[in-house]
């Protein structure tokens, strides 16, 4: 069995192989990210800083975070690796950044369902302001490219058996308070593509489709992790709904090359669907097939899920032809499947492992 370290080395060499992402782009070139100790942030960090040690492109990397310590610790394998500079903040209160930036990944974002409907207002101002603030700090350094980190959730509600590409933006009632989250990413979309079209700042969005793998936190409280968790103790995963809703999945290392993809290859004023069109399912059959895997349960307890900030049944069957047309690739034969997504996210939360 793979050990928890050789997944995360096998994760960060599948990013650096992609020979669809032109690297030499980002020779000696300063990237800022923020969300940098999040798992998609995290990840993006891992793997350009093993792309300084395994091409050489000799980057540079602001990871912007509000605490340090931790930031340390999560990237503790490179922590006198001079190519990597802690910016202490946050996105709504930017510390000074004398230096140029060359690229920014902007991926600071509210991410509890919880938290969209008991922190409705913190939930559009940090994503509104932050995002203002990025885009300004973009404007003013004249980078290169901009991507920002949005969702799936910004399509709505499209029907059952109904393909999605980017031009289907959703309508979502402002009165639902949940709606906090998937309308403020479509604002910030709008505000990105906004500044592409009046100041020429080079800001494109990834819609992500949900996304895991390595870096999941044990505790993490979403469902993905909740089933991994299911696993790891060995005992039955419990649906609070029928689970109808259907969706598309994302590994965290396929996440991190389509985002560099867009970085250094997206059209300015776009958006890219990000997904493995491959793990198409319900919640309730990937439920059965992780118990089958887990060799445990599933059981069904009904209870109302407005409580949990869980969106109503959706059905987001993303179309990913806008992204593989600027090169992106899962790797053929070597995609991976939903299974074995989970595998390796079990494995890498469990530390003895």
């Amino acid at each position: 069995m793979l050990t928890r370290q050789e997944i995360f080395r096998q994760d960060m060499q599948r990013v650096c192989d992609a020979d669809f992402i032109p690297w030499e782009a980002l020779r000696d070139k300063t990237v800022l990210i923020t969300g940098a100790t999040g798992l998609i942030g995290s990840t993006l960090i891992h793997s350009l800083l093993y792309a300084n040690q395994t091409r050489g492109v000799g980057l540079r990397i602001l990871a912007l975070v509000r605490n340090e310590a931790r930031a340390r610790e999560c990237f503790a394998q490179y922590r006198y690796e001079e190519a990597l500079q802690y910016l202490v903040g946050d996105v709504e209160a930017l510390p000074p950044i004398a230096q140029p930036v060359d690229y920014m990944i902007h991926g600071a974002s509210q991410t509890a369902s919880r938290a969209f409907i008991h922190q409705p207002v913190e939930t559009i101002k940090t994503a509104l302001h932050g995002t203002e603030n990025l885009l300004e700090l973009a404007r003013d350094k004249k980078t290169a490219g901009f991507v920002y980190l949005s969702s799936m959730e910004v399509y709505g509600h499209p029907r059952k058996g109904h393909k999605v590409i980017e031009e289907e933006i959703g309508a979502l009632p402002t009165q639902e308070v949940r709606n906090s989250y998937p309308i403020s990413k479509q604002q910030c979309e709008s505000l990105c593509f906004a500044y592409a079209a009046q100041y020429g700042v080079p800001a494109m969005s990834v819609r992500l489709a949900q996304t895991f793998g390595p870096g999941i936190h044990y505790d993490d409280t979403r469902i993905f992790a909740q089933f991994a968790r299911c696993v790891a103790e060995k005992r039955d995963i419990v649906l609070k709904t029928n689970g109808e809703t259907e969706r598309s999945y994302l590994y965290t290392a396929d996440a991190a090359a389509a985002i560099l993809t867009v970085l250094l290859r997206g059209q300015p004023g776009e958006a890219y669907n990000a997904a493995a069109e491959n793990t198409y399912c319900s919640i309730a059959q990937m439920a059965r097939q992780v118990a089958h895997m887990g060799e445990i349960n599933v059981r069904v307890d009904l209870q109302d899920e407005t409580q949990y900030g869980y969106a109503a049944t959706h059905y987001m069957n993303m179309d990913t032809a806008k992204l593989r047309r600027l090169g992106w690739d899962l790797g053929g034969t070597a995609q991976l499947t939903l299974m074995q997504m989970y595998r390796r996210m079990i494995i890498s939360m469990m530390p003895q492992m």
